[in-house]
């Protein structure tokens, strides 16, 4: 997860990364933060919370400047602590380098104790501050050759920002794990993990950020390098499917692609494989909204909303007892009795991970009233981790990764349990069916990640 957002030569710069990091609150809920170049020195401001806890008028007045970076953080590798708030900044040599990173390197830790066996002092436990040290330890040889180098070392899923000076640079690893996009405001250049950013503030979208790319901005324009030889199958592009299953917002455009249409193909394909009879549709919301209009649309059935999502909850960690944690669960969705009571009902989610939240809310369907539940997927079982910055945890955490369909059915005591099929999914992405990375479902990673990263992953 993580989102990001730059701004190049646009007077109020800070004032419109707080409206991009808005838009991209989706993407990360445990801090957010702004880092601003205003002519002298680089100025920032960032804390645990939302964007609207963390800035205020006040806040966002004293960040001068036409160039800045920001990000919201969902923690896949690092702790949620105040010293793993991005954008991370460091001063180095008289200069101050401010870097936001999306996704996971993979060969981080190898890295890591190889640069502090040479005295390099890490400040955080996250991946991204490797990156920083790799360029600041090469920035003699000037910025972009700095950077080239470093991404010739790196392994793994990053999309980052980086504010040096004057200048605003964005770099993308070869495989393309993690989006992003360059758009136009005002004269001046914007940077974006999502088009929705981009549309909140007038910006017009130009082009994604290619894989292997990158892009440096100043006051000279707007210029692109590329570090890396272009070999048919060195770096097999390798696109996060679950930006489209459940990341990104349905309104904005991933790896080119709207995420709305293909969000409901995933749902018209789950009723060519699964085709049933019922009294309506029902999606959990919000994750399965979007699939389930479009299994509506394919089997002619009613869309109803027989849960209803209260907007306003955050994460509940005070559970002191069975009772309080049932009152928890309840919290976030809630079943409309008066139209689930009696009826047969399809049940569209985006992904069953651990099992134990989907029981919660299929036991509430039950408990309703419903007569049978059929529980439908819009995408094939998660068996096998993720290593570039999606938070799933170990096989053996994950529901499909030790039982069988039949025996997670019985587990969430329904009538019927079906998943999309890969070539279901694949389908419904159309041109882009070879360039998804589909590790979580199959198990074979494009990039080889090493024994020590698997185990810190599975310890977070």
């Amino acid at each position: 997860m993580c989102g990001l957002f730059g701004i190049f030569g646009v007077k109020d710069a800070a004032y419109y990364t707080y409206f991009g990091l808005y838009s991209l609150q989706h993407r990360g809920q445990e801090s957010a933060g702004i880092a601003v170049w205003d002519g002298k020195k680089i100025v920032e401001w960032k804390n645990l919370g939302l964007v609207s806890e963390v800035f205020k008028e006040d806040t966002l007045y004293k960040l001068k400047g036409e160039v800045a970076i920001g990000h919201v953080r969902y923690s896949t590798t690092g702790s949620s602590v105040m010293q793993n708030v991005q954008p991370f900044c460091v001063n180095f040599a008289k200069k101050t380098l401010a870097l936001a990173h999306n996704g996971n390197l993979v060969n981080a830790y190898e890295i890591r104790c190889s640069m502090e066996e040479e005295g390099h002092i890490f400040q955080t436990t996250m991946d991204s501050e490797v990156i920083i040290h790799l360029i600041a330890k090469r920035l003699k040889k000037g910025l972009v050759e700095a950077i080239s180098e470093t991404m010739r070392l790196l392994k793994g899923a990053y999309s980052v920002l980086l504010l040096y000076e004057n200048n605003l640079v964005a770099f993308r690893d070869p495989w393309g794990f993690r989006p992003l996009c360059l758009g136009m405001l005002n004269g001046g250049y914007v940077i974006a993990s999502e088009t929705c950013a981009f549309d909140l503030i007038g910006a017009q979208y130009l082009r994604d950020i290619e894989p292997g790319e990158i892009l440096l901005i100043n006051e000279e324009g707007i210029h692109s390098f590329y570090p890396f030889r272009k070999g048919k199958n060195k770096f097999p592009k390798s696109f996060c499917i679950f930006e489209f299953i459940y990341f990104a917002r349905p309104d904005s455009y991933i790896f080119t692609k709207n995420v709305y249409p293909i969000r409901k193909n995933l749902g018209k394909n789950l009723y060519k494989e699964c085709p049933l009879e019922a009294d309506f549709v029902m999606p959990f919301p919000d994750s399965g909204n979007y699939a389930a209009i479009g299994y509506a649309q394919a089997s002619g059935l009613p869309l109803e909303f027989g849960m209803i999502r209260n907007h306003y909850v955050g994460r509940t960690f005070i559970q002191p007892s069975q009772k309080i944690r049932d009152i928890s669960v309840k919290m976030k969705l809630n079943p409309v009795k008066e139209i689930i009571k009696g009826k047969e009902v399809i049940i569209i989610d985006d992904s069953l991970v651990r099992g134990t939240t989907s029981k919660n809310r299929l036991k509430s369907i039950k408990e309703a009233g419903a007569k049978r539940i059929h529980f439908l997927l819009s995408c094939p079982p998660i068996k096998y981790p993720c290593f570039f910055g999606i938070d799933f945890p170990s096989s053996a955490e994950l529901i499909a990764g030790k039982h069988t369909v039949e025996e997670i059915r019985k587990y969430l005591d329904i009538d019927t349990l079906y998943y999309l099929s890969i070539e279901g999914l694949l389908d419904a992405v159309g041109d882009l069916r070879d360039k998804v990375c589909l590790a979580c479902f199959t198990g074979e990673y494009p990039v080889e990640v090493d024994f020590q990263f698997r185990k810190d992953i599975a310890e977070v």
